[in-house]
């Protein structure tokens, strides 16, 4: 049975901040990138172990790299897929995840 994807406030807010850094220089290359990005979290909902364990970050969490830009934090509890938070560009990851 597939899993739900849930995205939780603060990757929310990342998904529009990544918008916006793309979308200064090109609006609808934004819209594709989002698009792309959203559709890869959900496949998660089959594949939930694809991410690689990353206890670091917090107890739980998985990563997965999105074409070499975004890595996505995400956890699986129950009968859902908790997306985290999505890091663009090599942001400090687990310096972020002490800031929430």
């Amino acid at each position: 049975m597939a899993l739900k994807v849930v995205f939780r406030p603060r990757a929310e807010k990342d998904l529009l901040d990544i918008y916006a850094f793309i979308a200064a220089d090109n609006s609808m290359a934004a819209m594709e990138f989002i698009r792309r990005l959203r559709q890869i979290c959900h496949a998660l909902e089959d594949m939930p172990e694809r991410g690689a364990p990353r206890e670091d970050f917090a107890p739980g969490v998985r990563i997965l790299v999105f074409e070499r830009r975004v890595t996505i934090a995400y956890r699986v509890v129950k009968d859902r897929v908790q997306i985290l938070r999505l890091f663009y560009a090599g942001r400090n990851k687990p310096s972020a995840f002490r800031e929430n």
